[in-house]
């Protein structure tokens, strides 16, 4: 009988997907340094996630989704289905996080498809006339003054135009407000027919700096220091923030034909000594530990909860969100892009072109016009169950990148040179730690997400193998790089409303 119950349980699920919308509404919602270690259902030990962990199990879980190591770039190649070194997003910075005018964004593609398109938070990938959000294809731009700096009472504004008194409360909760007001106003069009929505929610929390109304960091105060808990407040609000949302799309009879997508940045912070799900590395490393994200899709109608431990990424999410809403790619992007659509693993947990996918990373966070001295530094690839990794600091034989207080060579130097305590973690020799002698080194992460095994010498052709494809992707992708402004001088922007982020 449980045998049979189970087998009509997945006839009626795929029967309910059969009749589902063809053009789902899209919520996705991106968290800023939240690690992969960050959720219940991740094994952290200290910090409570109800509503995530809940989440978690209702959706196809990606247990090897890749991004960027920072904000900016990950934001880039999720946007574009593209790696964001081609696209000279190499920092978080002005100008090197702002996203070329000629690229094509997801909210232009979804447009195709009659697409009504929402940002609320965190932009990141340049500001100026051509550059905003509501110029890249979104129809509504909400998003705070001071950007994450600005934690309570912030100032919104709307397509640029900014209220004239602050709102009061914090600003992840006014961000879900905004949501849910956008959402209710849009479910039926002035025509009086339904119109489809992308709404792209991209949080501030849990970045630096950290803060979170009291109420969630007292559970954590005494348990761990006096910064973690304010982050492990910032990460609770949010989970509270997430549950408050999925209980209003259940109240509006939404809750099950609404794709909604939770995911990360980049790696872990402040978080990392806490729980780091066993892996070595933190945000702006190649380490596992700051690469691999938590993403989660979830759409009832449609597909059936599981695990899926393929190879994805960042940049698969465009190809993806694209074919189920029936959006037209243009045909100049198609060539370009660099992500697969993730629909066969959705819908079936199996895609084989999978199996043999290369991934590769790179820092980039390099001083204005050092581009060509950090090609094998802090550089990696993924293939498999492979990570070849170098984590060495450049030569730098004029001192000008240790001048460079934002550049991560800086940390490996530190690192190099003893020192265990650096930016997000008490433990810097492991998390920040560079690779063994001056070379390339390859790791198990399936077995060793530790990353302590170095295994380049009894595994030699499958360094053979990925090494050359390495220097081939960097050598393919650095003029256009350069053309697009990558290795440019850093110019941290002071103008409102626009996040100068640090590390």
């Amino acid at each position: 009988m449980p045998l049979l119950c189970r087998i009509l349980g997945s006839l009626l699920l795929s029967l309910a997907g059969m009749g589902a919308a063809t053009s789902p509404d899209i919520i996705l919602i991106l968290a800023d340094d939240l690690g992969y270690g960050d959720l219940g259902r991740h094994g952290n030990p200290v910090l409570k996630t109800p509503n995530l962990d809940a989440f978690h199990d209702q959706s196809v879980r990606f247990t090897d989704f890749c991004v960027s190591s920072s904000c900016s770039p990950t934001r880039a190649s999720l946007l574009t289905g593209r790696d964001h070194l081609r696209l000279g997003v190499t920092h978080t910075v002005t100008p090197r996080e702002h996203l070329s005018r000629d690229a094509a964004l997801l909210p232009q593609v979804l447009k195709s498809a009659d697409y009504e398109t929402c940002i609320i938070g965190k932009w990141h990938l340049g500001d100026g006339p051509g550059y905003n959000p509501q110029d890249r294809g979104f129809d509504l731009n909400i998003t705070s003054q001071k950007g994450g700096s600005a934690h309570f009472n912030p100032v919104i504004g709307r397509n640029g135009v900014w209220e004239k008194q602050p709102r009061q409360g914090y600003r992840e909760d006014i961000y879900f407000d905004e949501a849910m007001t956008f959402i209710r106003e849009r479910r039926v069009d002035s025509a009086g027919a339904r119109k489809p929505y992308f709404l792209y929610l991209a949080t501030y929390s849990p970045h630096a700096p950290l803060a979170a109304p009291p109420d969630f960091i007292a559970p954590y105060k005494g348990r761990v220091d006096d910064k973690t808990a304010a982050f492990l407040g910032m990460v609770a609000n949010l989970d509270w923030n997430v549950g408050r949302l999925m209980s209003f799309l259940k109240q509006q009879s939404l809750d099950q034909d609404t794709l909604v997508i939770f995911m990360s940045d980049n790696g872990g912070t402040y978080g990392i000594d806490v729980h780091n799900a066993g892996m070595r590395g933190c945000k702006c490393t190649v380490w596992p530990g700051g690469t691999r994200a938590v993403s989660l899709w979830r759409w009832p109608a449609r597909w059936q909860p599981r695990e899926v431990g393929a190879l994805t990424a960042h940049l698969d999410v465009l190809p993806t969100l694209a074919e189920l809403a029936e959006a037209q790619v243009p045909e100049a992007l198609k060539p370009e892009l660099e992500g697969r659509s993730l629909t066969g693993l959705l819908e079936t947990g199996r895609d084989d072109w999978f199996a043999q996918r290369m991934l590769f990373q790179h820092v980039t966070r390099w001083p204005g016009g050092m581009a060509a001295a950090h090609r094998e530094v802090q550089g990696a690839v993924r293939w498999q169950q492979y990570l070849l990794v170098r984590n060495r600091p450049c030569e730098d034989p004029e001192g000008l990148c240790r001048a460079d207080r934002q550049n991560r060579c800086n940390s490996l130097r530190r690192v190099i040179n003893g020192q265990n305590n650096d930016i997000y973690t008490r433990n810097a020799l492991f998390h920040w730690g560079s690779t063994p002698g001056r070379g390339w080194a390859l790791y198990d992460i399936r077995t060793d997400p530790g990353c302590h095994a170095d295994l380049a010498e009894v595994r030699a052709p499958v360094v053979q193998k990925l090494l050359p494809a390495y220097l081939k992707w960097w050598d393919s992708a650095y003029p256009e790089m350069l053309s697009a402004g990558g290795d440019a001088a850093l110019k941290p922007s002071r103008r409102p409303g626009v996040e100068a982020e640090k590390p």
